[in-house]
């Protein structure tokens, strides 16, 4: 299948412009800034970046539920304390955080997005969505800023807050709704089946 040059470009085009905007300057917080970052690395460039370039979704399909796991595993490691400060202090710890975060990104879209089932692919963002959300709800609800101590900044519970009301507000309603239209196409072919 050939490329697709609209998603192509556009996830090109987000993944250029995170990384140069000033992302933490606009939104007040390092912290804020890191998670806008985030989300738009796996929940909008990946799958705009496998829609775009199909070769590179089929080279990198792993089933959709190991997929789902390791972004489990990169994500909440990257957001332990210890790993969050690393990546804020030392430019080689950021560019490894980041580059995982797009790596396991681009492995969940591709693994879901290229699955043999449809209802493999939303099993996979389904639960790619429910730990997405329960990390956010866990930034939001804390009682303290989790990173400033590792980052050597100042305390900033608000931008730890808006931070995890980033992650819900962009990861929660993108992973969903993909899940959704997984489900429906599932559907749709169980129907021409019959």
């Amino acid at each position: 299948m050939p490329v697709r040059p609209v998603p192509l470009i556009l996830g090109l085009g987000l993944l250029a412009a995170i990384w140069v905007a000033p992302v933490s300057m606009w939104l007040g917080s390092a912290f804020a800034g890191h998670m806008l970052r985030h989300m738009v690395l796996v929940a909008l460039a990946a799958p705009l970046l496998v829609l775009g370039w199909p070769a590179m979704g089929r080279a990198l399909a792993l089933g959709p539920l190991a997929a789902a796991a390791l972004e489990f595993i990169v994500v909440w490691s990257w957001h332990l304390p210890r790993a969050h400060g690393l990546a804020y202090r030392a430019e080689a710890g950021f560019v490894a955080e980041q580059a995982s975060f797009l790596i396991a990104g681009l492995l969940v879209w591709a693994g879901c997005l290229r699955a043999g089932h449809p209802l493999a692919g939303a099993g996979g963002l389904l639960l790619t969505s429910m730990h997405m959300t329960l990390l956010g709800a866990l930034l939001i609800l804390a009682p303290r800023d989790l990173y400033a101590a590792w980052c050597g900044l100042m305390p900033d519970l608000g931008g730890q807050q808006v931070g995890g009301m980033l992650m819900l507000g962009i990861g929660t309603p993108v992973y969903l709704v993909a899940g959704l239209l997984l489900t429906a196409r599932a559907v749709k072919e169980k129907e021409a089946a019959a």
